[in-house]
């Protein structure tokens, strides 16, 4: 962070969640198989369902239906039946969201530092509302983070950079003191359109790609490394 910001922490920090801070992929999948076993379909399993997170919970549930990443090219699916499955899988979540799911080595010690700093904190994510607040209370991280905004406070979702505009403003904060942590290129071409630095962690969801290669300022393996 010091090429960044002259030697000082960042003012503000915008943190991805699913992949990020945390490991939230073992309650996606059940309750994506959930679903699909409520709708007499075989388990998608958590392989695949963490090759299918990030874009939000109306793309994960239409990538489980088609068994495909690139769903716009499986079966057709009309809008009855895509809200059968999304209700039967909001359900299942709803039970399960926290469960199973863990923060990341390395994830509470940089919160701490950043903090300690007077950093102020926002977690931007493309799950919807009704999960994002339950999963940080779980996770006992919600009281580090000034602001949440997900997947439905805009119209839009990341990569879109509305969310972390939102996000900025809403901590008073000024892009050219603002840092995005993230998983995925969405987090990378989110931040780049906003114009701000991003950090990408190598243990997230990013579709199975190499994060290394989608042109994010810094890749660690661990928080703790830009301590």
């Amino acid at each position: 962070m010091k090429q960044f910001f002259d030697g000082q922490w960042p003012d503000t920090i915008l943190f991805d969640l699913d992949g990020t801070l945390v490991d939230s992929a073992p309650d996606l999948a059940a309750a994506i198989d959930a679903m699909l076993e409520g709708l007499g379909r075989p388990p998608a399993g958590a392989d695949k369902v963490r090759q299918w997170v990030g874009n939000g919970a109306g793309i994960l549930v239409r990538r489980a239906l088609a068994d495909r990443f690139d769903h716009e090219n499986g079966p057709a699916l009309s809008d009855a039946d895509f809200h059968d499955a999304q209700t039967l899988f909001f359900k299942a979540y709803a039970d399960l969201n926290g469960g199973l799911s863990r923060v990341y080595d390395g994830v509470e010690p940089f919160l701490k530092a950043a903090k300690a700093a007077g950093g102020r904190l926002a977690v931007v994510t493309n799950k919807p509302t009704a999960f994002t607040g339950p999963l940080l209370e779980k996770m006992n991280l919600a009281h580090w983070f000034d602001v949440a905004i997900s997947g439905d406070t805009l119209p839009v979702k990341k990569p879109d950079p509305a969310q972390l505009h939102h996000a900025i403003e809403q901590l008073d904060g000024d892009a050219g003191r603002t840092l995005m942590v993230g998983d995925s290129i969405n987090d990378i071409e989110a931040a780049q359109r906003a114009g701000v630095p991003v950090v990408a962690v190598r243990y997230g969801y990013n579709y199975g790609g190499r994060i290394d290669e989608m042109g994010a300022d810094i890749v660690v393996d661990s928080l703790v490394e830009l301590l």
